[in-house]
């Protein structure tokens, strides 16, 4: 284990005591000073150089035993953990729950991290990636009728475009978003009830966008795609609009009035 670490106290002397610890660890940990494995000093001396109390220190370490940045073991200390990155997603999920006029600003997120994975994703999918994907495709032409395992086949998808990116930071931007981007492709999935054009227009645009990617060709592939999100769009305004295909508003409205 690595040797217990000293530190210095924090120039934050007016900042809440909560607000300390975390400022503590986040700037060892952006400077290098503290790494995974590593001891943190004891709580009494810790209190002590960030001036606060006891109590404070031990919820703000529990909060952070939460987040997985640390943990707390029995006779050893305060462990410094290599956080679990997938507690972005269970945030995402609950800060967005509860938020619904965010939803929207949360897929432009989603299409600027996927319009950057599949122009990487040319450049270094490998063949594996490719199989992964002709295979997921193969899933969503399978899955085209069932909005559950639909909207599963449709995130998984773009979930493999995305790792086919080799961008760890895309790739944890985009699963810290998927509890809500599952959501969505489930919830496009059902407009084929009032549109069943969609499973033409599902099924060709993953091909294409499959098609780019393994030609190797980034403009062409970010087309496709942000083609792909504008026809998704066009979709979901329709059906806000009571339109179903082949049909206006207008005449469903002429049509339930007789």
């Amino acid at each position: 284990m690595a040797a217990d670490l000293e530190i210095t106290r924090l120039g934050e002397a007016n900042g809440k005591g909560f607000e300390k610890v975390f400022a503590f660890l986040r700037e060892r940990l952006l400077d290098g000073s503290l790494r995974p494995g590593d001891r943190l000093i004891p709580e009494r001396e810790l209190a002590a150089q960030l001036d606060v109390s006891r109590p404070i220190l031990r919820e703000a370490l529990r909060a952070l035993t939460v987040l997985g940045v640390v943990e707390i073991r029995d006779r050893v200390g305060t462990v410094v953990r290599r956080p679990d990155l997938a507690v972005l997603n269970d945030f995402f999920t609950f800060a967005f729950a509860q938020r619904a006029e965010l939803i929207e600003d949360v897929m432009q997120a989603r299409i600027a991290i996927e319009c950057q994975a599949v122009r990487l994703a040319t450049q270094r999918a490998t063949v594996l990636d490719l199989e992964r994907l002709k295979a997921a495709l193969a899933r969503i032409i399978e899955t085209i009728d069932d909005p559950d395992l639909g909207g599963l086949a449709d995130y998984e998808f773009h979930r493999t475009l995305v790792d086919a990116g080799k961008s760890e930071t895309l790739v944890v931007l985009h699963n810290s978003l998927s509890g809500i981007l599952m959501i969505s492709h489930r919830k496009r999935r059902e407009l084929l009830r009032s549109f069943a054009s969609m499973k033409t227009y599902l099924i060709e645009d993953h091909g294409r966008i499959f098609d780019a990617v393994a030609a190797r060709d980034p403009d062409r592939a970010e087309k496709v795609l942000r083609e792909h999100f504008a026809i998704g769009d066009e979709y979901r305004r329709r059906a806000a609009l009571g339109e179903r295909d082949g049909e206006s508003a207008l005449q469903m409205t002429e049509q339930e009035a007789r």
